[in-house]
């Protein structure tokens, strides 16, 4: 495989499935203790990779649970945010500037706080209640903080008893490192088919439904815009019908992405609409790849993750192709902002 490092991946993702079992500890005696809600604030992309467990929460269970954009919580607070709080703070580097400033002030409230981190020797690392490290970069970050996200989400439903599987479930998905590797593997020749099309375009609008528009938004804004400066629109698959639908036509890239929960319908009526107006849709589909030994179950949970581990492969074809690589940057973390 292009630019891919076997040992150094399935390292980084068993090191997020082997946080399991500490994650269901720590859940367990934070209901224990009297937690009332929980909070998912990370920043930027970190941010929204935290959507699909706070999603799977917000549909699945009766414990509240809360998403917010860190930079907006830190000015205007919340009256949720309290000392019976659980707080779930991602960042891979551990220092980013608006997660250290709101971690000083939800420590406050006494609300406790569980920091996902790559580096544990940074403010993050440091300032949580309970820290989980796990070393990751941005080519292997999402998949390690989506995994990490829907073990505490799963924990919370198997302590309250919202879930009588948690153990299958769990045990399905530390199979995932190896499996996901596989899926890399199965689709390497069609990645440089992808990414031709990525590259073809400066402008694409990037769409998916359920658990999977969180990877679309993230795929569209941190890896198109941030990463290959390609102009992108991601919009939700049931808004698309809503005002983007209008900027179809003849020679506008259409991107959509299908995972395998009960929205995947949403997704459908994109894919049926948008060939009789434009010639450039690519449907991403987790329906296609292989998974021995994963329960449709899980599957359905995991969409987002499978389609992170194909962009991976992707995106490795699309910087060579460019000659643009990912870590290209003219503003982020260059000046001040």
């Amino acid at each position: 495989m292009l630019n891919f490092d076997e040992e150094r991946y399935l390292r980084i993702q068993s090191g997020a499935a082997g946080l399991a079992g500490r994650f269901d500890q720590v859940i367990a005696d934070c209901l224990k203790a009297g937690a009332e809600n929980i909070f998912f604030l990370g920043t930027g992309g970190a941010a929204i990779l935290m959507q699909p467990a706070y999603q799977l929460l917000q549909r699945k269970s009766r414990f509240p649970s809360f998403i917010d954009l860190t930079a907006e919580l830190f000015i205007t607070g919340s009256a949720n945010l309290t000392k019976n709080s659980i707080v779930v703070m991602p960042s891979l580097s551990g220092t980013t500037k608006e997660s250290v400033a709101l971690l000083a002030k939800v420590k406050e409230t006494g609300a406790t706080v569980l920091t996902l981190v790559g580096h544990e020797d940074t403010p993050l690392g440091k300032g949580g209640d309970h820290v989980f490290v796990n070393f990751a970069e941005d080519d292997t970050s999402c998949e390690s903080f989506y995994l990490q996200s829907l073990f505490i989400a799963l924990s919370i439903m198997k302590h309250r008893n919202e879930i009588s599987n948690y153990d299958q479930l769990a045990g399905e998905l530390q199979q995932l490192p190896k499996r996901l590797v596989e899926v890399k593997r199965a689709y390497e020749d069609k990645a440089d088919g992808f990414a031709k099309i990525l590259a073809a375009s400066n402008y694409h609008i990037v769409t998916g439904s359920g658990n999977v528009w969180p990877q679309a938004f993230y795929y569209g804004m941190c890896i198109l815009e941030e990463m290959q400066w390609i102009r992108t629109r991601p919009v939700h698959a049931s808004d698309f019908f809503h005002g983007t639908l209008e900027l179809v036509e003849k020679g506008v890239s259409v991107i959509l992405f299908k995972g395998e929960d009960a929205c995947r319908p949403i997704a459908d009526r994109v894919e049926k609409f948008a060939p009789n107006y434009t010639d450039k849709l690519t449907v991403l589909d987790t329906a296609d790849f292989v998974l021995p030994g994963i329960s449709p179950e899980v599957r359905g949970l995991i969409s987002p993750i499978l389609l992170a581990t194909v962009l991976e492969r992707i995106s490795a074809h699309l910087e060579v192709m460019r000659n643009h690589p990912l870590t290209t940057r003219r503003y982020y973390k260059k000046v001040a902002y």
